[in-house]
């Protein structure tokens, strides 16, 4: 792709993002985007077909750091918590960045369920996945125990980080902690849950 092309591309999207975050999956247009761009309608066709490949590939453009360090999980050291902190700073930072574009994803999910269900098939349960994978080899290591339900678990952190990004948004007080402490805790609570410890602690448990 050309320069000039990957500039036009990327203008798209960031009008896009700013459309979808305001309007909405059904009420931002194709041609309120291109204007927000400073194209035509037919410059944006061009690059995304329709607009649902544009709604795909904000999708993608949003995921991408995250998508980039799980696809390589191979490279990363044998540290659990190192690891998980990498990852749960760039999921933070994903969700602080587009927090208005996450609130759209997360109302228009009822409303537009087809539309919505649709990217995140596409481009956040694969990063889920790759995140469980990722869990399974420590499975194997030994450093994260046998009994663990991946899936469950990778949503309750996960969950966690969304939690503390809507939190700040919504009631914006002092808490007496930091956003980097908040996500310092999450990976320290989810490792201690996941490790191998965790479960020798709970099976001398009195019942």
């Amino acid at each position: 792709m050309s320069q000039s092309k990957a500039k036009t591309r990327d203008r798209l999207l960031e009008a896009a993002i700013a459309a979808f975050s305001t309007e909405g999956i059904v009420g931002a247009t194709t041609r309120e985007i291109a204007r927000g761009a400073g194209v035509n309608e037919v410059t944006l066709f061009r690059h995304f077909q329709s607009k649902e490949q544009l709604l795909a590939a904000v999708a993608e453009h949003i995921t991408a750091l995250k998508a980039e360090a799980l696809i390589h999980t191979d490279e990363w050291s044998q540290d659990l918590q190192s690891n998980l902190l990498v990852y749960a700073h760039l999921h933070d930072n994903m969700l602080e960045e587009y927090e208005a574009l996450i609130r759209m994803f997360i109302g228009e999910a009822k409303r537009h369920p087809h539309e919505s269900l649709q990217v995140l098939q596409e481009y956040f349960l694969p990063l889920r996945n790759h995140l469980i994978a990722y869990l399974r080899t420590c499975v194997e290591r030994g450093t994260v125990h046998a009994e663990v339900d991946l899936p469950l678990a990778v949503d309750q952190f996960t969950g966690m980080l969304l939690a503390g990004m809507l939190r700040r948004h919504v009631v914006p007080v002092e808490r007496g902690y930091s956003r980097d402490r908040y996500v310092e805790a999450c990976v320290d609570l989810f490792v201690r849950g996941i490790s191998p410890s965790a479960a020798l602690t709970s099976s001398t448990s009195p019942a």
